[in-house]
């Protein structure tokens, strides 16, 4: 009997990569789940949250909340970044007197780290013939540990030459509204790491966060690089 889980795309991947949900959803199908989708479901709180909006980020983790809480099986996330946010914040925001919050909220676990620490690493039989560089975001990276779980999905990956660069960890700049408030320093941080990418040579630049892939493929174009950008699922999916 195949696993249920319920997919959380988030709001960037709804709103401007929807392919990306797309590909999580057959990667998930491919790894022998049964995927359930809320068309009810909107945004987690975290920009909100992250400018000192608590009230407006607790109406909206309630509606998280709310809308997960009469369901079952794990909350898988493609995102560090979100997973984060709901996992260590949320709970902070709302009263939790019946433990309702730590119920759904203990449910959630990003997408690579369900794949390989949940399911085991499964055979996905994905291809793709590339020189690939992984950028690890932050909070997926430093706040829920995702290390060795991206590499272990991409290791699998037939024709997929993964190399690595100096600083790989290093943020990209993008950090949320930071890029905004920050710009200059921001782009510094970008161009860094846009350095040292380019050395590489890669054709793509694999990541779990859209966010941070939006950015650094911003900073691609501004060179004119020839260098794409893909989300971890749409490897995985051979997209």
């Amino acid at each position: 009997m195949a696993l249920k889980v319920q997919l959380f795309v988030t709001c960037l991947i709804d709103g401007m990569f929807p392919e990306v949900g797309v590909a999580t959803t057959r990667v998930l199908e491919r790894a022998g789940c049964e995927v359930d989708y809320d068309v009810r479901q909107t945004c987690c709180g975290q920009p909100a949250f992250n400018v000192g909006l608590f009230e407006d980020a607790a109406r909206l983790a309630r509606k998280f909340v709310d809308e997960y809480s009469s369901t079952t099986g794990p909350i898988v996330v493609p995102s560090g970044s979100c997973a984060d946010m709901i996992i260590h914040h949320m709970a902070d925001l709302l009263d939790d007197a019946e433990g309702v919050v730590k119920g759904v909220t203990s449910r959630v676990v990003e997408l690579t780290s369900f794949l390989v620490d949940q399911l085991g690493n499964p055979a996905l039989g994905a291809v793709c013939a590339a020189r690939a560089v992984y950028h690890p975001s932050c909070h997926g990276l430093r706040n829920l540990g995702l290390s060795y779980q991206p590499k272990a999905l991409l290791d699998q990956v037939e024709g997929l030459e993964l190399v690595e660069i100096e600083g790989a960890s290093d943020c990209c700049g993008f950090g949320g509204l930071f890029s905004i408030e920050f710009g200059e320093v921001s782009a510094a941080i970008l161009d860094a790491k846009l350095d040292r990418i380019e050395a590489a040579g890669p054709a793509v630049i694999v990541g779990g966060d859209v966010s941070c892939l939006l950015h650094i493929e911003g900073g691609l174009k501004k060179r004119a690089l020839p260098i794409e950008v893909s989300h971890i699922s749409q490897i995985l999916a051979g997209q």
